[in-house]
């Protein structure tokens, strides 16, 4: 995107290396910080997120700034989830993660980053907001692309690649789950999604890297996309692209979690669990709704909320309210939870590499 689409890091400067300092006192690392004129966190976040963090840091600076007198810049780092996750296991300095799913912040909690419990640490399985997936389609929608089943017929999809992209293991599943509703036995549903993944035209490593094929490049017929991100694009582009909801999703939802290892050593525990904490605050959940993220607060929800049969989007509404509530969303319970869908799914030699041979 070319205006609002920030494809650059929205950072002053990013840190890459292994972790310093081991040895230092983390206590007195911390009275330190605490002392200082001006403090330095990192946020290593998923592709789509880039606008939402680049307001909320100025939000969240604002509100630290009069609480405790002190300055917080705040450093992004964004690429596919997955790519993120081997980033910071291979010692970007993460003081913070918001990644797009739960089994990308255990990845690393199983590199001994992050310690046991991070999803009770804040509300809602620190899911501070919440998405899902819909379709871009250009204007008119000249291939008449209505639900997940008009994938498998003569159209050019747009996809990012499962194995890098946590968006693109959200529209995996939400394929997965219509085709299952619709009556297919398991080799029907891997039949069915073999067909859509060949119509794929290109296969990014993240979700901003579609958009860009998408949107950009005048790639495909089709972009499957969070709906973040499609609403970003008919915001800066009206007159070429129009929004599709399926009749049925899924409710994706991103994690956050305080990294353990980086923040003891450096003594930045207290304002990186606040930074990830003010997420909750009202401010912060109409911030993310203007961005087009569901607020995982109801009553703030319902202010965006509206349900119509119409299922085709063509702008952005004049009032505000761009969440289509009546939409059947399943969630990744019905996957039994993120461990046994990744092993199923997205390991080397799971059903997504059965299904999907790459010319």
């Amino acid at each position: 995107m070319k205006k609002k689409m920030i494809t650059l890091l929205t950072a002053t400067t990013l840190v890459l290396g292994a972790l310093t300092g081991c040895g230092s006192d983390s206590a007195t690392d911390t009275q330190t910080t605490a002392k200082a004129d001006t403090i330095e966190i990192t946020n290593v976040s998923y592709d789509p997120t880039r606008e939402l963090y680049a307001a909320y840091n100025e939000l969240f600076a604002d509100y630290w700034k009069e609480k405790t007198g002190q300055t917080v810049s705040v450093t992004q780092s964004h690429g596919g989830s997955g790519k993120q996750v081997l980033e910071v296991a291979n010692g970007l300095e993460a003081d913070v993660v918001t990644l797009a799913l739960e089994g990308d912040v255990d990845a690393i909690k199983d590199a001994g980053l992050i310690e046991e419990g991070h999803t009770s640490e804040f509300d809602l399985d620190s899911s501070p907001y919440t998405s899902t997936i819909v379709f871009l389609v250009r204007k008119g929608n000249p291939k008449n692309i209505l639900d997940w089943d008009d994938l498998l017929g003569d159209v050019g999809v747009i996809t990012p690649n499962p194995k890098t992209s946590g968006g693109a293991r959200w529209n995996y599943l939400a394929a997965w789950y219509y085709f299952e509703k619709a009556g297919q036995s398991e080799d029907e549903i891997k039949e069915s999604l073999k067909k859509l993944y060949e119509n794929v035209v290109v296969l990014d490593s993240g979700a901003r890297g579609a958009t860009t094929s998408f949107v950009e490049n005048g790639q495909g017929d089709v972009l499957l996309a969070w709906e973040n991100e499609a609403f970003l694009s008919l915001q800066e582009y009206p007159d070429d692209y129009d929004i599709v909801i399926p009749s049925v999703s899924i409710l994706c939802q991103p994690t956050v979690a305080v990294v353990d290892a980086v923040v003891d050593d450096r003594g930045t525990r207290e304002v990186a669990t606040e930074y990830l904490q003010y997420l909750y605050s009202d401010d912060a959940q109409r911030l993310e709704a203007k961005n087009f993220y569901r607020p995982s607060n109801t009553d703030i929800l319902s202010e965006f909320e509206f349900a119509t049969d119409d299922k085709t989007i063509t702008a952005i509404p004049e009032d505000g309210k761009w969440i289509v509530s009546n939409v059947d969303l399943t969630n990744i319970d019905h996957f039994n939870g993120w461990s046994e869908a990744t092993q199923k799914h997205f390991v080397d030699g799971g059903v997504f590499d059965s299904i999907y041979e790459e010319e």
